[in-house]
């Protein structure tokens, strides 16, 4: 039977410098759309499960167009709506060598800022559904936006729907009288994977631990759900050289992927969301240290490609982990 996974999240237009153009000159902007939880989505909807996207849209042909973008990617959009507010956008000015990327966002007063609750019944939502992933970006946006995705976690807890929490910590983003750890910890406590470092750990949950496997198993005691938690280490040598891998947590130990050194990074936006789809379906699929060999992969993968979306196959995955036809051409 075919594996169903709901996100939940914004998604924001996006409007890159083409190549590696700087804001200060360009004449024009490459037009894509993204946001963390739906390019997770669009990921797993590549890979061949069914996976549902929950937002909300200006009602307008930008909106649409974003709508139409998540069709074209194999995404179930019957769950988004549309309500006044305006479309985020988000500006990118890719670096390269010494200098680093820059981004600009505009999301203020967005459409998804002001959705409203009422308007989702995440009990039709989780029909059939096996898992459900949110970030810590949604929570961080608005009010609105943190009631519904409570109502969203309680509902998945409530109906045995496993949940994923990448904890993504954004500070500027905290801005309308409520901070992290007045909700976070609520919503982090139903989880069945959490996604965190150690500065998530902290400012999200309230656990200050300077040793990772110390702060997974203060995570635990305040989850008893919790069965997974992982994180990615980078290593950033310059915009487009980085060294990265990751390490998952699964009660008994922590385990450990190889190390890819990217020497010649395209777009490094969307690869911690390429790595959490990389989870999901490793999890659902294979024994744990596989699954974050995959992620881990799948994730090295979407620094060479443009965009937010992670348009790579299982098979590309699956050799990059083998070492299989690394960088060759494929005829």
């Amino acid at each position: 039977m075919n594996k169903r996974i709901i996100t939940l999240g914004e998604i924001m237009l996006r409007l890159s410098t083409p190549g590696h153009d700087r804001f200060i000159n360009t004449q024009s902007y490459e037009v894509n759309y993204g946001g963390a939880e739906a390019n997770v989505a669009v990921s797993l909807a590549f890979w061949g499960l069914s996976a549902a996207h929950v937002t909300s849209f200006p009602d307008h042909e930008i909106g649409k167009a974003a709508v139409n973008t998540l069709r074209f990617s194999g995404v179930d959009t019957s769950f988004i709506r549309f309500n006044e507010g305006r479309m985020g956008v988000y500006f990118v000015e890719n670096g390269a060598m010494q200098r680093s990327s820059k981004i600009i966002y505009d999301r203020f007063d967005s459409a998804f800022a002001k959705v409203n609750v009422k308007d989702f019944n995440w009990e039709k939502i989780f029909e059939g559904a096996d898992w459900f992933h949110w970030t810590g970006i949604t929570p961080a946006i608005s009010q609105s936006a943190a009631d519904l995705c409570k109502a969203a976690v309680q509902a998945a807890s409530r109906l045995g729907v496993k949940i994923s929490a990448d904890i993504n910590y954004r500070r500027n983003l905290w801005q309308y009288g409520k901070g992290p750890m007045d909700i976070m910890p609520e919503l982090i406590k139903p989880s069945h994977l959490i996604i965190a470092g150690l500065t998530d750990f902290e400012n999200c949950m309230g656990i200050t631990e300077t040793d990772y496997l110390q702060a997974c198993e203060k995570a635990k005691s305040m989850c008893p759900s919790l069965k997974y938690v992982s994180t990615t280490h980078r290593h950033s040598i310059s915009a487009s050289e980085n060294e990265l891998n990751g390490v998952l947590w699964n009660v008994e130990s922590l385990l450990e992927s190889k190390t890819y050194e990217m020497t010649h990074i395209v777009d490094r936006i969307g690869g911690g969301d390429a790595y959490m789809a990389g989870l999901i379906y490793g999890l659902l699929h294979l024994d744990d240290q596989n699954a974050l060999d995959f992620a881990i992969a799948a994730s090295v993968l979407k620094h060479s490609i443009p965009g937010d979306a992670n348009f790579v196959s299982i098979d590309e995955v699956n050799q990059l982990v083998e070492g299989k036809n690394v960088g060759k051409l494929l005829r």
